[in-house]
């Protein structure tokens, strides 16, 4: 049976509402502004956030310090009381090492799984060493990842470092469609592929390919 991860993570807010106290501790893993925006303006009431910015994903210095920075800067205009700590960023290993053999697959398939479960790993060891409450990651607002799979992933990690993890299918609600008028309204780089070099190749050869046509 399918599961509605969406009422899933409102099922646990509900009960940290109840509960009431001190905000749990979260620490949200994050690629990038436009995807983080909604996931904090949905969470940031009931829980003590702190961004993880680790993605080794992203194959080019430039474009992983870019949107870091576009994170820091977003974070303060919002006047928002997040910190954000920064993973190591080291592709060769954290990512090429644990895709290899995948480089050919297509996007959303195989190799995606593998680089979700890499960085929801670190994010949940670095919640069970610094002690949070909670981890979970902003990654689901995108509708072209498959939620089901990073839930799964987030429920299996659970179990291994014994963080509880916040489900969540963020694009629901509208949240997506939110995340982007949240983009123009603060200008926010949004870019068209998830960082990778094997992304960033399928787009440009998909955009080509759309160009042709036209010709």
């Amino acid at each position: 049976m399918k599961i509605n991860y969406e009422l899933e993570m409102q099922k646990i807010i509900e009960e940290i509402k109840k509960e009431g106290g001190r905000k749990p501790k979260l620490l949200l893993h994050s690629c990038c502004a436009p995807c983080s925006s909604t996931v904090i303006e949905l969470l940031k009431e009931c829980f003590d956030i702190t961004i993880f910015y680790y993605n080794p994903n992203i194959t080019e210095n430039e474009e992983y310090h870019k949107r870091y920075d576009e994170m820091l800067e977003y974070i303060d205009k919002r006047h928002y009381n997040i910190s954000v700590k920064e993973g190591r960023y080291n592709p060769k290993e954290d990512f090429f090492e644990k895709v290899r053999g995948l480089e050919d697959r297509k996007e959303g398939g195989e190799r995606c799984y593998k680089c979700y479960h890499l960085r929801m790993r670190e994010t949940a060891q670095k919640a069970l060493e610094d002690g949070y409450d909670y981890f979970t990651t902003a990654l689901s607002i995108s509708p072209m990842k498959n939620s089901t799979w990073i839930n799964e992933i987030g429920e299996n990690l659970e179990k291994e470092f014994n963080v509880k993890y916040l489900y969540g299918d963020f694009k629901k609600k509208g949240r997506y469609q939110e995340s982007i008028k949240i983009s123009k309204d603060f200008n926010l780089y949004r870019q068209d592929y998830c960082g990778c070099i094997f992304s960033k190749i399928e787009r440009e050869n998909y955009v080509k390919s759309k160009e042709e046509k036209k010709d």
